[in-house]
């Protein structure tokens, strides 16, 4: 079982469904993943508090490896995460640990792929997202308003819903964040005795 450790209330059902699409992805035809540990933002980026909350979550029954996944809000993930990936690594010893940020929000990813979500709910001529995603503050704020007046973001609904319509193939083109979630996921998997096919597929 892949245990993940995450920050909102959306990603505890939406992270599942994703570890689960990139294993599917990867040619992997099954994989457990836990129900999510949630702890907070502060706790994450602070030693204790994440090697807390590792703690809690590598004891779980049948637990292999772990994921902890949070947005990066206005930090460099290439600046935080190398630190937290030793402490995270210690903390989960003998078992496997992968930390990724998501490049402001997990959201961002989303507007990734915004024309695809949005042909989902009948635009037929909708347009690629015209900026970086993941130069976008509030992400999350930009979806409601792409999506019409008649849309209210709802984290718990809404972030596992759009999970499974999303194109993670289009995500990963655009976000640079992502494309660290794919790699580390497949490190995990395979860290965790799977076989990981290369995903997207090499032209």
């Amino acid at each position: 079982m892949i245990q993940p450790i995450v920050e909102g209330h959306g990603e505890v059902p939406a992270v599942p469904l994703l570890v689960r699409k990139l294993a599917e992805l990867m040619g992997i035809p099954f994989v457990t993943v836990g129900t999510p540990f949630r702890s907070k933002r502060s706790q994450l980026v602070q030693k204790d508090g994440l090697q807390r909350v590792i703690g809690r979550a590598r004891s779980e029954p049948g637990c292999r490896g772990l994921l902890v996944l949070f947005d990066a809000d206005d930090d460099c993930p290439k600046d935080q995460v190398p630190q937290l990936v030793k402490w995270a690594e210690a903390a989960a010893a003998p078992l496997p640990c992968a930390v990724v940020m998501a490049k402001r929000e997990y959201e961002a990813w989303f507007l990734g792929n915004l024309e695809v979500l949005l042909q989902m709910r009948g635009v037929r001529q909708a347009a690629p997202y015209e900026s970086d995603p993941e130069a976008k503050r509030d992400a999350r704020g930009e979806v409601e308003s792409r999506f019409g007046r008649d849309f209210h973001y709802v984290e718990k609904e809404d972030q596992p819903a759009l999970t499974v319509l999303s194109d993670w193939a289009v995500v990963h083109q655009r976000c640079r964040s992502f494309r660290k979630m794919a790699k580390e996921t497949s490190k995990l998997f395979r860290a965790c005795g799977f076989a990981p096919q290369p995903w997207p597929p090499v032209a």
